[in-house]
């Protein structure tokens, strides 16, 4: 039994790892494209902080909306909670939800 769990251990930590080489500015769906392609809106969280958003049909990308020195930017974009901006252009799948 205790093999089997350092077995274990070493594929979590094993596929952990190779997470860090993943280039995440490319989607890897069936429809795969450059995430430069499609255009981002802004989802404000319930602080009213901004966050980058992308949906493409099928999967969803967001990234919170950073300042030259790391600070959050919250702007007022939108009230809090509200998703605003052509976050779905340049996608084909439509949203099924």
């Amino acid at each position: 039994m205790k093999l089997f769990k350092g077995i274990l251990l070493l594929a979590v930590v094993g596929g952990l790892t190779a997470c860090d080489k993943v280039d995440k500015t490319v989607d890897r769906g069936f429809d795969a494209k450059d995430l430069s392609t499609l255009k981002a809106g802004i989802w404000v969280d319930p602080t009213g902080c901004d966050h980058w958003i992308i949906d493409d049909g099928l999967e969803g990308y967001l990234s919170q909306r950073l300042d030259r020195n790391g600070k959050p930017v919250c702007s007022g974009a939108a009230p809090p909670n509200t998703a605003t901006g052509s976050f779905k252009s340049g996608s084909w799948i439509p949203d099924l939800i």
